[in-house]
């Protein structure tokens, strides 16, 4: 008898773990945008409602989907960045209002005055006013930064602040990597590890398995990413990436995405053991349009708040959609960035937003 039960206990979770109730919408957006392969999932703060792994690894391939697949999150990784950022002010290890040049005296007299007094909580909100810089910039090239990975992310901030340029029109906030990668290398220097380091200890408390770069380095049988012509990205590791860490290089599956979210989710409705309500608030809606690391924005159809990220490192797309009102969020995933592509994914995210409340 207990062994019946078990089982049974079992097939339960098992069927509540990988719903997939919409696996057969998913599937045909897939075909009809030119998806490889897309992942999805709906999650509620302790549930993974619906969870699904569609198409191949790589364009014309034999390689299958599988659950455990692994995704590059592009500029998603500023999420994890922000929320790593919140626990160490929490622990007294930095100061939001901590400015850039207090940590690196060494670089202030050859950088741009206009930053002197940007602080940690500015990079983070995207309100330094400093220009945007992503991966198809020419400039600096490989061979005028140097060192190992945290030595290169130093060159490469020291470069960029002494390029001495200024926004010149004043905006609400200001889009740009850098400003993740001086908030990295200030919470570097503020514990003394690498911002690997941070990352991996943050997915050693929460069981989740982070890593970076292209899935494909380390394991050819992970999805490859694909151009808008689908043209399958080989396997190489790209300087800049590393340059970018804290601001879009972090890559993990689905399932492990999942307990993220949902851990977010548990600490905007105050579930939190290591955070409270309010810090999370603060993280998701502190500031319009755009807080610690999320986006924000009020649902046409529903009328619902939401905060959100997104990344398009070149050859991934990704998104996040967070609706603490109803305890809800969405996640998809595809190994190719193109228009066709992301107009696919905004459609299966509105079907499910329908079917789920949101």
């Amino acid at each position: 008898m207990k062994k019946i039960l078990f089982f049974t206990f079992f097939l339960s979770s098992l069927n509540t773990f990988y719903g997939q109730k919409n696996s057969s919408r998913a599937e045909e957006i897939r075909k009809q945008y030119k998806i490889p392969e897309l992942a999805y999932a709906v999650v509620s703060s302790d549930s993974i409602l619906e969870i699904d792994a569609l198409g191949f690894q790589r364009y014309k391939s034999s390689h299958k989907a599988k659950i455990n697949d692994i995704f590059r999150l592009g500029s998603i990784t500023k999420t994890i960045t922000s929320y790593i950022a919140t626990t160490l002010v929490k622990e007294g290890k930095i100061k939001w209002d901590t400015k850039f040049f207090d940590l690196y005296p060494e670089l202030k007299a050859e950088s741009n005055p206009e930053i002197y007094n940007i602080t940690l909580q500015d990079f983070l909100t995207f309100r330094a006013p400093i220009p945007t810089w992503s991966y198809g910039n020419e400039t600096p090239n490989q061979q005028e930064i140097k060192g190992n990975n945290q030595e290169q992310r130093y060159e490469f901030i020291s470069w960029f602040f002494k390029q001495k340029q200024i926004v010149t029109e004043k905006q609400d906030w200001y889009g740009s990597n850098p400003s993740f990668v001086a908030a990295g290398l200030m919470l570097e220097k503020a514990t003394g590890k690498s911002y690997e380091t941070l990352v991996k200890e943050l997915g050693k408390k929460l069981n989740i398995n982070f890593g970076f770069g292209q899935p494909n380095v380390t394991d050819v049988n992970q999805p490859w990413g694909h151009d808008e012509n689908l043209k399958p990205e080989k396997p190489f590791v790209n300087y800049k990436l590393n340059w970018l860490s804290s601001a879009g290089n972090i890559n993990v599956n689905l399932p492990d995405f999942c307990k993220f979210t949902q851990m977010q989710l548990q600490g905007l409705l105050g579930k939190s053991k290591v955070l409270s309500e309010e810090e999370f608030n603060k993280m998701h809606f502190g500031f319009p349009e755009f807080s610690f690391g999320w986006y924000s924005e009020i649902n046409e159809n529903s009328g619902l708040k939401y905060s959100f990220h997104y990344g398009n490192p070149g050859t991934f797309l990704t998104k996040v959609y967070i609706c603490k009102d109803i305890n809800k969020a969405f996640i998809l995933f595809a190994n190719v960035q193109s228009e066709e592509a992301d107009k696919g994914l905004m459609l299966l995210l509105s079907e499910l937003q329908k079917q789920y409340g949101g």
